[in-house]
């Protein structure tokens, strides 16, 4: 599949192009150093053989080791535009960083969740004791007991409210993470924006690295320029083959062998989970 480099311009239509201060500086510099390296090798046989006679030039080989204007404006130039030049960083460690960050976000919102869970943890008392309600005495049973206990069973809207946005924010910073995460494992994905940030002459980490969910790509926009990198996460041109997205029953799926709902109420049942009784061996 030919991969597709997309270099985004959110504000101009033409990207600026931008100089490397480090290319430069390694040229220039290389370049006085080959004619010093070339001076020494010729002044080191001149004094030996001045010292043994019977060798000589023709008068005019110093002048092959000279370093002239040009060449010393350049190097002078390089060193000067260093203070606008700006590391490359490294984009794997960006990418794991971010992950890290993301998921200690999502951690945060699955504690509210979990506990919020189980201050409702009510309602899953209620759904097992009406649904086993068989006789009329089974049901009147059920009906003494909700009222008895009608405040506490309560739901607020506010429970509700947290564990809403838990939900949403355990799956923003959870996919966030997983993108971020998956696309650090997936080392031509990870060249191709690393290249990016050095052809825009940019430092990753002062750029801003986001996951879009619309787009289904995870961008690394450069600073100091209008341009940014991205790569697919859905496995279309640009992906790097990478198909990242799940069905919602191979998502529910994953979930239901997950620890935290097996030993969660729901699956191992009000008693079980909130006294260790009538669990199943």
């Amino acid at each position: 599949m030919k991969r597709v480099i997309m270099m985004l311009s959110l504000f101009l239509l033409n990207s600026v192009a931008h100089s490397n201060e480090l290319d430069n500086l390694i040229t220039s510099s290389t370049a006085l150093v080959n004619q010093i390296d070339r001076g020494i090798k010729l002044a080191g046989a001149g004094y030996a053989y001045a010292n043994t006679g019977g060798a000589l030039t023709n008068g005019s080989l110093a002048g092959t080791a000279h370093i002239n204007t040009a060449q010393l404006d350049a190097y002078n130039a390089a060193l000067g535009s260093m203070s606008d030049y700006q590391a490359y960083g490294n984009v794997q460690e960006l990418l794991e960083t971010k992950a890290a960050e993301e998921f200690g976000l999502m951690n945060a919102a699955v504690e509210e969740f979990t506990e919020v869970v189980v201050d409702m943890i009510a309602v899953v008392e209620v759904a097992e004791i009406a649904a086993e309600a068989e006789t009329p005495d089974d049901k009147a049973e059920v009906q003494e007991y909700v009222v008895e206990n009608e405040a506490a069973l309560t739901i607020t809207q506010d429970q509700v409210e947290t564990y809403n946005q838990s939900l949403d924010d355990i799956e923003e910073h959870g996919n966030n993470a997983s993108a971020f995460l998956g696309v650090a494992a997936n080392e031509e994905a990870v060249a191709f924006l690393q290249q990016g940030a050095e052809d825009n002459n940019a430092d990753p980490d002062l750029g801003t690295l986001t996951f879009s969910q619309d787009q289904q790509w995870v961008k690394l926009s450069h600073n100091g320029t209008n341009n940014a990198s991205a790569v697919y996460l859905n496995g279309q041109q640009g992906s790097f083959d990478m198909n990242f997205y799940l069905s919602e029953a191979e998502w529910l799926a994953a979930g239901a062998e997950s620890e935290l709902y097996l030993t969660g109420p729901t699956a191992l049942g009000y008693k079980c989970f909130m006294f260790e009784e009538d669990c199943d061996s």
